[in-house]
């Protein structure tokens, strides 16, 4: 009798990864977050927190990349480093900009907890 490697579940099953799994779930967290910005007003905070998604999803995306940059081969990790700096940056002039002296207690601590978390790694 011959064997049908297609059917069977264990020919190319792939282990699971639970950094994999994390990501897929972080990164689910973050759509849904996305999608639901649309439903928020079209000025005022409502604008401007509709305007901060992109902003927010790459500082949380920065965050997490810098938990793995150790990861990286020096060349690699040093040029991680640089990147993410210029994107904190980045992101960061935007959403003060975009606040001011107003903005959420929760963007000022992702702000905080992506400079912190680019500090400790820049300083290992």
């Amino acid at each position: 009798m011959e064997r049908d490697e297609t059917s069977s579940p264990q020919s190319s099953a792939e282990p699971l990864y639970p950094e994999r799994l994390t990501w897929a779930v972080l990164l689910g967290q973050w759509v849904e977050f996305a999608r639901s910005a649309v439903g928020l007003p079209a000025q005022g905070q409502g604008q401007c927190m509709r305007e901060s998604v992109a902003d927010i999803i790459m500082l949380q995306a920065v965050w997490f990349a810098l938990q793995h940059v150790q990861e990286l081969g020096a060349a690699e990790r040093s040029l991680g480093l640089d990147r993410a700096g210029v994107l904190i940056e980045k992101h960061e002039a935007a959403l003060r900009k975009r606040w001011g002296q107003g903005m959420p207690a929760a963007i000022d601590e992702l702000l905080r907890d992506a400079k912190g978390q680019w500090e400790a790694v820049a300083q290992a």
